[in-house]
């Protein structure tokens, strides 16, 4: 029923335009009846499925990447540097012959990061599976090779850091980062007259672990946007392949 009412649209469309425009005229009214998704080879429910797989093909790839050992540590993209607030205490105490610790400091911080990063997974697939036609179709539409990925990060950032921060905490005693940033912080507060500095250490490698995820899944979202070999399945292969960058 539908296919015969597009069909008589069509018709209408056509008779009324090439009588008052020319065959130009009629061409524009009739990309304007027939919806682009068509025109491009893929519906819009196609387009929305295509953009969730993506990003969960991305999500796990990239915490796959990270959460190995030296993931983030060795990954200079993502490296998690010593806290800039913090950068008077490193080069303090780097001054006094403690580089040492400051390296092995940055080092648990980056290592807290890897062993939490499976967490975040959960999280992602809620709100990739709430995502909507219309977000899809924008994302699908939108030039930025990491539209997806933008998309993801404003809304879940929030709920990220609240539920990823717990792990990171537990991450950090596990692996000593909190009693070598105690022990770094306690060094450098004895210095006389420094400026007593304080850093919230959970919160700081959580911002950092999701920005670096975030870097690792929109480098993911990039690859299938422009390299069809990336494409693994029939769909992503149909609506990425169809897209003009």
């Amino acid at each position: 029923m539908l296919r015969y009412f597009i069909l008589l649209q069509i018709i209408i469309t056509a008779s009324t335009s090439i009588q008052a425009q020319g065959f130009s005229g009629f061409k524009k009214k009739l990309q304007q009846v027939i919806p682009s998704q068509q025109r491009s080879g893929f519906s819009e429910k196609e387009a929305g499925n295509a953009i969730k797989e993506a990003l969960n093909k991305g999500i796990l790839n990239g915490v796959d990447i990270v959460s190995l050992k030296d993931g983030y540590f060795k990954n200079e993209l993502i490296k998690i540097p010593f806290p800039e607030q913090a950068k008077q205490v490193e080069s303090t105490l780097r001054g006094i012959g403690l580089g040492s610790q400051i390296d092995k400091a940055t080092e648990t911080l980056n290592h807290a990061a890897e062993n939490a990063a499976k967490e975040a997974i959960p999280i992602f697939t809620s709100a990739i599976k709430s995502m909507t036609v219309k977000d899809a179709i924008s994302i699908i539409n939108n030039k930025q090779q990491d539209a997806a990925t933008q998309y993801l990060k404003t809304v879940t950032t929030d709920q990220l850091i609240i539920a990823f921060k717990p792990s990171i905490k537990v991450a950090l005693d596990n692996v000593n980062a909190t009693k070598y940033w105690s022990d770094i912080m306690t060094r450098y507060n004895r210095i006389p007259f420094v400026q007593k500095t304080e850093t919230d250490l959970p919160e700081y490698v959580t911002r950092k672990a999701i920005d670096g995820l975030f870097i690792m899944v929109a480098r993911e979202e990039e690859k299938i946007r422009k390299d069809p070999g990336a494409r693994t399945s029939a769909l992503l292969k149909k609506v990425f392949g169809n897209i003009k960058l």
